[in-house]
C-alpha cells in the first residue's frame, strides 16, 4: 500500500496532511526515515513509527472499553462526557462507534468498532448475542418477578414480549441476567414493567468475552484479538453464568 494511502487509512487525518507528515520526515518503516509519500509496503504485521510513536497496521479496528459512569455513547453529549473523549485522536478519525449504548449512569463493557459488518452482526436481534447484566434494585427481587422476566413482558411502546435469556439472583436485591436485544433502557424498563426499579447496572459480558478477562481498569480501551472477535460474537452459552 501506497505509505500516505496508508496513514490516511489509519486515521492520521487527510491524505494532504499525510504528505506533508511524510515529507517532514516524521514516519519510520523498519527505524528507517521515509520521506517518499508513493512509497509502498507490505500491510501484513506492518509496524510503524509517527512522531516517535510506534504503531501496528490494522485494517479495522476492534476495541473494548470499561466504561464509567458519567459518560454518554454520543459524539455530541447533551449533559456529561463523551465516551469518546477516552479514545486517541487517531481511532476518532477513523470513525469508530459504539456497538449498541450504555446510558451515562452504567458501566461496564463497551465495544467499538469500525467494521459495519462486525456492527451488525452484534446487534441485530436474529444474531441472539447476549449481553450479561449485574443488576441492583430498590426492592427485593420476588421469585415472581423471576418468574415474569423469564416468561416476557410488555414494554410501552415496543412491538413484542420481552424475556431474559437467563437470570441468577446474587442476593435479595441484586442478580445477574442476559438479553439478546438492545433497545432503549431495556433491562430497566423491564424490571420496572415488574414493578421493582434499577439503581445500579454493569454490563460484564457480551457474548463469551468477559470484561474480568481484560487488562482494563474504569477509563481504559485495549484492541481485541482475533479470539476475543470470535467471543464477542458468540451466541450465548447459559453454562457462562
Amino acid at each position: 500500500m501506497q505509505l500516505d494511502k496508508l496513514l490516511q487509512s489509519q486515521g492520521f487525518g487527510s491524505r494532504k496532511h499525510c504528505q506533508q507528515l511524510i515529507r517532514q520526515g516524521q514516519v519510520k518503516i523498519n527505524d528507517e526515515i521515509i520521506t517518499d509519500s508513493k512509497f509502498k509496503t507490505v500491510t501484513t504485521s506492518l509496524k510503524f513509527t509517527v512522531f516517535q510513536e510506534e504503531y501496528q497496521y490494522r485494517e479495522k479496528v476492534y476495541l473494548a472499553i470499561y466504561k464509567p459512569q458519567h459518560y454518554e455513547c454520543s459524539h455530541q453529549p447533551q449533559q456529561h462526557h463523551s465516551i469518546f473523549d477516552l479514545l486517541s485522536d487517531q481511532l476518532i478519525s477513523r470513525g469508530v462507534q459504539t456497538i449498541g449504548r450504555l446510558d451515562q449512569d452504567t458501566t461496564g463493557l463497551l465495544l467499538l468498532t469500525d467494521d459495519g459488518q462486525f456492527l451488525h452482526q452484534l446487534t441485530h436481534p436474529k444474531k441472539h448475542v447476549n449481553k450479561y447484566y449485574v443488576i441492583e434494585t430498590t426492592e427485593d427481587i420476588t421469585p415472581e418477578q423471576i418468574e415474569q422476566l423469564q416468561c416476557g413482558v410488555n414494554l410501552h411502546q415496543e412491538k413484542g414480549v420481552f424475556a431474559t435469556q437467563d437470570i441468577e439472583v446474587l442476593n435479595h436485591r441484586q442478580c445477574r441476567m442476559a438479553i439478546d436485544q438492545g433497545i432503549y433502557h431495556q433491562v430497566k424498563r423491564m424490571f420496572a414493567a415488574v414493578g421493582n426499579h434499577v439503581v445500579q447496572l454493569h454490563r460484564d459480558q457480551i457474548g463469551s468475552l468477559k470484561l474480568s478477562d481484560l487488562p482494563l481498569q474504569e477509563g481504559e480501551w485495549c484492541y481485541l484479538n482475533e479470539a476475543e472477535i470470535r467471543a464477542a460474537s458468540a451466541p450465548h452459552k447459559l453454562q457462562d453464568f
